[in-house]
């Protein structure tokens, strides 16, 4: 901006010295001195703050907006867990109709279709659980310690 060389400060302080004479140099030096050191501290400030908030820009731009990601993320979620519930719902269905389309067992040789069977006489007789016959467990006996 300024290009003041040593010879153009030089007639500037013999001007000084000259216009204020050498009681009043000193502290028009002095004064003039410390508004020069007020102007670039104001500079200085101004400028780190501008880069403070240019970096705080950059940062922001290069995190990027979580919240915006997240959305997205739930949303791909979403169609995921929709087409898998298609597709099971599918699967379903098929399995439905084809066990619907298979026949039903053929009766046993020597009985005759017409008769109810003992499943048939267990459910007339009142479903009592202390009449109905009793499985194997699979799981292995309870042991009382």
């Amino acid at each position: 901006m300024f290009d003041l060389g040593f010879s153009e400060l030089l007639v500037v302080a013999v001007v000084a010295l000259v216009v204020l004479g050498p009681e009043r140099l000193p502290r028009a030096a002095r004064f003039t001195g410390l508004w020069v050191r007020k102007a670039r501290a104001q500079w200085y400030s101004v400028k780190s703050e501008f880069e403070r908030e240019m970096a705080a820009e950059d940062l922001k731009r290069s995190i990027g907006d979580p919240a915006r990601d997240l959305r997205g993320d739930i949303e791909d979620i979403r169609k995921e867990l929709d087409e898998t519930s298609a597709q099971a719902g599918s699967a379903l269905r098929e399995a439905e109709a084809t066990a619907r389309d298979e026949a039903p067992p053929a009766p046993a040789p020597g009985t005759d279709p017409g008769q109810p069977s003992q499943a048939d006489d267990q459910a007339q007789a009142g479903n009592d659980p202390d009449d109905a016959p009793t499985q194997p467990s699979l799981l292995p006996p309870r042991r009382d310690d």
